[in-house]
């Protein structure tokens, strides 16, 4: 399958998914972080649901129940990946909500097909995450040893000490998410973001954007990431929520949830 550019060489996979909510609702897709899988929204999932929306959350290519085609991956695959999601859902349009990777997906998306994005909603990410040879070194670290060696960090991103602390059951629970990822798909993912630079398409995106960053994230601090992709896309609004890490949503999902619900019901 090409994109729908008419791209070639771009094959999509069919991308696990959980469809919920009325069949003539609006719909909205919630695109996961690198490590996780679409179990990471189940806090959005029912107020959603409760306003009437029609919910799909997706596992990225290599992620949880979703295919694992050999590697490299680009930003385009992931998005060819969506489009043909909407496609097998008879979706025209649907409002984005995306977090790290799933909002760099989200970006690309906006800027490349704009006819197929009612709203963005970008949470804890960035349109350029360097250095590269991080993600190479991480890559390389995941192939070798498997995604257990990198889940204890990669939780130590995800939320805050605090949080963790006084939430051992779920910092488990999440630590199992990021062990459970297939280490191609998890290292071929890792190759998308060391290759990604998406600052000068920000401006081409046209859907209403709401920016969310978490205050204490560590992984793409919010002035260093958010406050620039707010400022480059036309109109387009930045939230900062306090005691929040790289997973905001996770951890402060009654805020992220309001924020979220609030964009929907606007546009």
């Amino acid at each position: 399958m090409t994109n729908a550019n008419g791209g070639e060489g771009v094959d999509a996979v069919r991308v696990h998914r959980v469809v919920e909510g009325p069949e003539d609702g609006p719909v909205v897709v919630f695109g996961g972080s690198l490590g996780s899988d679409l179990r990471m929204w189940e806090p959005q999932v029912v107020p959603l649901l409760e306003r009437g929306f029609r919910v799909v959350r997706y596992d990225t290519r290599g992620h949880g129940a979703s295919p694992v085609p050999p590697g490299p991956y680009e930003l385009d695959d992931l998005g060819a990946d969506v489009l043909a999601l909407l496609d097998d859902l008879e979706v025209e349009e649907a409002h984005l909500v995306g977090l790290s990777l799933g909002a760099m997906t989200g970006m690309w998306l906006g800027a490349h097909e704009p006819g197929r994005v009612a709203s963005l909603v970008l949470c804890c990410t960035s349109a350029k995450l360097g250095p590269p040879e991080m993600w190479a070194d991480r890559a390389a670290k995941v192939r070798a040893e498997g995604t257990a060696a990198v889940a204890e960090a990669g939780v130590g991103r995800w939320l805050t000490p605090g949080y963790a602390e006084r939430h051992p059951d779920r910092a488990a629970f999440l630590r199992s998410m990021i062990a459970g990822v297939p280490a191609e798909g998890y290292a071929a993912c890792c190759g998308v973001i060391e290759r990604m630079d998406q600052l000068d398409a920000l401006p081409k995106i046209t859907a209403p954007t709401l920016v969310i960053a978490g205050a204490d994230d560590p992984a793409t601090p919010p002035e260093e990431h958010a406050r620039p992709i707010a400022d480059a896309i036309p109109g387009a609004r930045l939230e900062v929520v306090a005691d929040a890490a790289h997973l905001g949503s996770y951890e402060r999902p009654d805020e992220f949830t309001r924020l979220i619900l609030d964009h929907l019901e606007r546009v």
